[in-house]
């Protein structure tokens, strides 16, 4: 019997996938409301398969796969998302993700993605591959990371280096509030919510240079 462990942050639709997932014939051995409660469930219960929403506070579902993969974790991890933007799809799929489901799928969608993972292939469409493919193989040019001033390009590398504001803020000889203000206006201007989805977008940029050179 497949144990599962499920990461959503809306109570009520976790609910239904519990009941789902029940009516399946799956084990529901967690159910939490965030990306870090979803990897200390991961310790605590030793699941055989982790369902992960993509937008969650904190972690979102692709910096939990990161979190799994970077500690050599490589159980099977399910990703739903009501819509997925392209820098999470190519970072989810460059970290190993197992499968991806769209949130509108019906249960016996759900069933087979998940049967699908727990034989060792990948539940992702073929759309959506070839989607992934083709923008992780345009040139640089492209990102949106190019549009930034010079400025704001430090203060979004020095983000994907893992620096606090503070440090930043010294870099860059600016105030630290004047970093929250600027990484404020570059998430609304790059359509992320966190300073993870910012990293991400960072690295997936990466790797189109390498794709390009």
């Amino acid at each position: 019997m497949t144990r599962i462990v499920i990461a959503d942050d809306h109570a009520f639709l976790r609910a239904g996938l519990e009941q789902v997932l029940g009516s399946l014939g799956f084990t529901i051995v967690g159910s939490v409301g965030d990306g870090d409660a979803a990897l200390a469930a991961v310790g605590d219960v030793d699941p055989d398969l982790l369902i992960v929403d993509l937008r969650m506070p904190g972690r979102n579902g692709v910096a939990v796969i990161e979190a799994l993969r970077a500690r050599g974790d490589a159980r099977p991890v399910l990703m739903l998302a009501a819509e997925i933007d392209d820098a999470s799809l190519v970072a989810a799929i460059r970290l190993g993700v197992n499968g991806i489901l769209m949130k509108d799928s019906d249960a016996a969608a759900l069933k087979q993605a998940i049967d699908t993972v727990m034989s060792g292939a990948r539940a992702i469409s073929m759309p959506m591959m070839e989607r992934a493919f083709m923008l992780a193989s345009k040139p640089s040019e492209t990102s949106p990371l190019d549009a930034l001033s010079e400025r704001d390009r430090r203060i979004v590398e020095g983000v994907a280096a893992g620096l606090r504001n503070r440090e930043i803020a010294e870099n860059l000889a600016i105030s630290e509030g004047s970093v929250k203000v600027y990484l404020h206006r570059i998430f609304d201007r790059l359509n992320v919510g966190n300073r993870t989805e910012l990293a991400l977008l960072v690295r997936a940029g990466q790797g189109q240079h390498g794709a390009a050179s």
